[in-house]
């Protein structure tokens, strides 16, 4: 993985859009496990973070976190003792870089998990997926009292991604929670979560910016970037293929500009939407073949906004992700079959619930990309 550029420190606070949220919290009286979902790359983990890091805060009075306490400033080391992450090791880079060994993939804490980008070019080795040991490990922990004597925090993410196992490891502690423990659990997709798991949690729902709040910061956090040069043109369009997440969109412009592994994913999704631009002359075999290697569920997330752009212009609507594809896409839509169109969303739907496990990538593309073709054929 290329050296990526350390993000700047404004990056790690609280986004705009997540502060109205931040305001009506009442720490001293938090539940004891919170779910927070919303759209991926809309700034909830980093909103997590800094929610863990006031939670452990020792400063009694004023803001928190207060940033100069002992608490504060072991936290901002990745060595409180108190704080337990658990995420997939294909999210490493999401948790403070010095939780690792820069020249290993062992954590320096038996307690984290490791994490790190899912690009499937780096993951070979990497498991999507919270192992059962890793949980198990975690609520072992539980049964000790808090280091510090105050809070102690276990944060889970992607809640989604858990095994059944790992789930109902977690689930047994979420029953009967001990004392000053707090659960922070993330989840993209609410509906993948278990029912039994979402019954026993505050639920808070992060939204997503308004365009222009969402490109004015990311525009902030751009020009931050040593040697980064984008029109707005490009910034806006990469904005709306990536949904309106902000944070999503700034990662993906960093990764192409350090040239690391995500830039793989970004250029295979540019070539999966050049042959679904062919329509009924969509070339499958040639597009599943050159964008096989890049992360499968990168590429399924880019089908889906493009069918559901075509969805929209034909039912007399516009193009949501891919508006600079417009004249195109309206084109694509008068050609297209309605009843085939909607089968094609549908399997859409269908192969996301396991595009974090997919057995032969290249045979599923296939699938997909051939039941797009054939949308178009009477």
């Amino acid at each position: 993985m290329g050296d990526l550029i350390p993000p700047n420190e404004s990056t790690k606070k609280i986004a705009p859009w997540l502060e109205p949220i931040w305001d009506g919290m009442n720490l001293a009286k938090f539940p004891n496990t919170i779910l927070i979902h919303g759209q991926s790359g809309i700034g909830k983990f980093e909103f997590s973070i800094e929610l863990a890091k006031a939670l452990l805060c020792e400063e009694s009075f004023g803001a928190k976190p207060c940033n100069h306490c002992e608490a504060c400033r072991w936290f901002d080391s990745a060595n409180h003792p108190d704080f337990i992450a658990l995420v997939p090791e294909t999210h490493r880079k999401l948790l403070p870089h010095s939780d690792f060994d820069s020249d290993s993939d062992s954590p320096k804490k038996s307690k984290l998990s490791q994490a790190d980008s899912d690009g499937d070019v780096a993951e070979k080795k990497e498991k999507k997926s919270i192992s059962i040991e890793d949980a198990r490990s975690a609520i072992e922990s539980l049964s000790i009292g808090s280091h510090r004597g105050g809070n102690r925090i276990i944060l889970v993410y992607p809640l989604e991604m858990l095994r059944s196992d790992s789930a109902n490891t977690l689930l047994k502690s979420l029953e009967e929670p001990p004392k000053n423990t707090i659960f922070i659990l993330l989840a993209d997709r609410l509906d993948r979560v278990l029912p039994t798991i979402r019954s026993r949690c505050r639920l808070l729902s992060a939204p997503r910016p308004d365009r222009l709040s969402g490109l004015n910061w990311l525009r902030t956090q751009l020009s931050m970037i040593p040697g980064l040069k984008m029109s707005d043109t490009d910034i806006e369009s990469i904005y709306d293929e990536q949904g309106g997440a902000p944070y999503a969109v700034f990662d993906s412009i960093v990764a192409r500009h350090n040239k690391d592994e995500l830039t793989i994913a970004i250029q295979a999704s540019r070539y999966l939407l050049q042959s679904m631009s062919q329509g009924h002359r969509t070339n499958w075999l040639d597009a599943a073949d050159k964008t096989q290697k890049a992360r499968y569920s990168f590429l399924l997330a880019t089908m889906q906004r493009w069918v559901s752009d075509l969805q929209s212009c034909a039912q007399m609507g516009s193009p949501r992700y891919y508006p600079k594809h417009e004249i195109t896409i309206q084109m694509l839509a008068q050609q297209a079959r309605l009843p085939k169109l909607l089968r094609l969303w549908k399997s859409l739907i269908q192969a996301r619930r396991h595009e974090n496990h997919p057995l032969a990538t290249r045979i599923q593309l296939e699938a997909l990309l051939s039941q797009y073709q054939q949308v178009f054929e009477d």
